[in-house]
C-alpha cells in the first residue's frame, strides 16, 4: 500500500488554478477606444514596462507550478515510473491549469447590490451598442468595489474579447490576478463578427469521455455527417485516453478544421491535462496520435507559443518535421457543459426583429422536455431581441419544459437577469 506524503493532497489544494473558458464572437462594428487605468483605480502597476516585466512574472510563476504539480502527479499516481525518473514531460501551458473535477454548475447568481447599478446599466449600454461607455463605466466601478466583487471584471474580460483588445485586456488581466490571488485568465481571440456566418439552428454535438478510445469513432462520424450549421465536441468529462482514441478524434478535428466547418471546443484543458501525463520527450511508446492530438488542441486554441513548445519536443521525440501553427478560423473554446445531444445555436448577433429566430426556437422545442440554446457564439443581444426571446422562452417553460441558456457572455447574462428570469428559465453563463 503506498503511503501518501504529508501535506501532498493539501499541496494540490493550493496549487489547483481556475479554469479559462472564455467565449463569443468579436463585434467588428462596436467601438475600441484607447483607454488607460484612471487614477484612484485598484493598480499595482505604475508603467508599461512595469506591467509588462508583472505579466512575465504571472506567466512563468503559473508555468513553474504546473510543472511542480504534474512532477508530483507522476510520480504519485504512475506504478511504472520510478521515483527520480528523469524523463522529461512535454511544458505545460502557464494558460493551461490543471481542471477541477466537472460538476453540474449552478447559475451565475446576480450582481452584489454594491455593483449593481453599474452591472445594469453598462450591459444596457453594451447591449445598445455602445461599448466604449460600457466599458468606461465598469472600469469605474473597479475602482470602488474591485477589490471584492468579481462580475465588473467578468464584463470587461467579456467586453475586450468581444472587440479583439488583447492589450486592454492582459492589462486588467494582471491587475484581477494581483488582487484575487489567483492565475490570471488566458486570452482567447474570438472570430471577428464579419468573418462569422449568421448561424442559428440546431447544433450537432458530442460530449466525449470518461474514456477517450477507438469506441467514439461512429459517434464522430456521425457529426463528421450532420448537416447542422455547428458541431460542437466536449471533452471535458475525458479521465483518460488511449492511442486509438487520440487518432480517432485527431482525424475528426482535422477534418472538420480543413473543411471550414463551425466548431464549438469544450473542455480542452480536461483533455490537454490527460495528454500530457502520457508523453514524455523521446519516448516513442505511446505512438504518434496523442502527440499530434495535443498539438492540434494548442492550435485550436491559439496557443501559439505553447504549441512551438510542443512541437520541438515533438520533433525531438520522433525525428520528424512538426506540424505548423496555423490560426484557427471558424472555432470557439466554451466550458464543459453537462448533458449530450443537440442544442440550439444562437447566432453572434441577435438584433431588432428576431421573429424568424424565435420561430426556429419554438421548432427545435417541438417534443423536447428539456431546451438548450448554445450562446458559445453569441456575442451580443440588444435590449428588443432580449425582451422577445425571454417572453417566448417563457412561454416554454409554462409549458413544462425546462430551459437553459449555456455559455454566455457576461454582459448578455446581466441583461437577461435584468429583464427578470423567472420559473424554469436559467441561465449558465461561462466561467474565469
Amino acid at each position: 500500500m503506498f503511503i501518501y506524503p504529508l501535506g501532498t493532497m493539501g499541496l494540490f489544494s493550493f496549487l489547483k488554478k481556475k479554469r479559462d473558458t472564455p467565449s463569443g464572437d468579436r463585434l467588428a462594428t462596436l467601438d475600441a477606444p484607447a483607454t488607460h487605468l484612471r487614477a484612484g483605480e485598484p493598480s499595482r502597476l505604475h508603467s508599461e514596462a512595469e506591467r509588462a516585466r508583472q505579466r512575465e512574472i504571472a506567466r512563468a510563476t503559473a508555468a513553474k507550478i504546473d510543472e511542480i504539480e504534474l512532477a508530483m502527479a507522476s510520480d504519485i499516481f504512475d506504478d511504472e515510473t520510478p521515483w527520480g525518473s528523469g524523463a522529461r514531460r512535454p511544458a505545460a501551458a502557464a494558460t493551461a491549469p490543471v481542471p477541477e473535477a466537472a460538476t453540474d454548475e449552478l447559475p451565475d447568481a446576480a450582481a452584489a447590490p454594491a455593483t449593481a447599478p453599474a452591472v445594469e446599466e453598462s450591459a444596457i449600454l453594451y447591449a445598445n451598442g455602445q461599448a466604449a461607455a460600457a466599458e468606461q463605466l465598469l472600469r469605474d466601478s473597479l475602482a470602488g468595489f474591485g477589490h471584492t466583487e468579481r462580475l465588473p471584471w467578468w464584463m470587461l474580460f467579456d467586453l475586450y474579447q468581444a472587440t479583439g483588445r488583447e492589450t486592454e485586456f492582459e492589462s486588467i488581466a494582471i491587475d484581477y490576478a494581483s488582487h484575487f490571488e489567483t492565475s490570471p485568465p488566458a486570452w482567447q481571440p474570438l472570430q471577428p463578427a464579419h468573418d462569422a456566418a449568421p448561424l442559428a439552428g440546431v447544433a450537432a454535438g458530442e460530449a466525449l469521455g470518461p474514456l477517450l478510445d477507438g469506441g467514439i469513432a461512429p459517434r464522430l462520424q456521425r457529426l463528421l455527417a450532420s448537416n447542422a450549421p455547428l458541431v460542437r465536441i466536449d471533452v471535458g468529462a475525458v479521465h483518460s485516453a488511449t492511442p486509438a482514441g487520440c487518432a480517432e478524434l485527431l482525424a475528426a478535428l482535422q477534418s472538420l478544421r480543413k473543411q471550414g466547418r463551425e466548431l464549438v471546443l469544450a473542455g480542452a484543458d480536461t483533455l490537454l491535462a490527460v495528454l500530457r501525463p502520457m508523453l514524455a520527450v523521446g519516448e516513442r511508446a505511446s505512438g504518434e496520435a496523442p502527440w499530434l492530438l495535443l498539438l492540434e488542441l494548442l492550435l485550436l486554441s491559439n496557443r501559439e507559443k505553447d504549441f512551438e513548445e510542443s512541437a520541438m519536443d515533438y520533433c525531438v521525440t520522433f525525428e520528424l518535421s512538426p506540424p505548423s501553427f496555423e490560426t484557427p478560423q471558424h472555432v470557439s473554446t466554451a466550458a464543459p457543459a453537462p448533458g449530450a445531444g443537440d442544442r440550439f445555436l444562437l447566432p453572434p448577433l441577435a438584433l431588432g426583429d428576431c421573429a424568424a429566430l424565435l420561430d426556429a426556437v419554438d421548432a427545435y422545442a417541438d417534443g423536447r422536455e428539456v431546451l438548450v440554446l448554445d450562446c458559445a457564439r453569441l456575442a451580443r443581444m440588444d435590449y428588443a431581441c432580449a425582451t422577445a426571446l425571454l417572453g417566448r422562452l417563457r412561454a416554454q417553460s409554462a409549458q413544462g419544459r425546462r430551459v437553459e441558456l449555456r455559455d454566455l457572455n457576461h454582459l448578455v447574462a446581466a441583461l437577461l437577469r435584468l429583464l427578470g428570469v423567472e420559473g424554469g428559465v436559467r441561465l449558465y453563463p461561462h466561467r474565469y
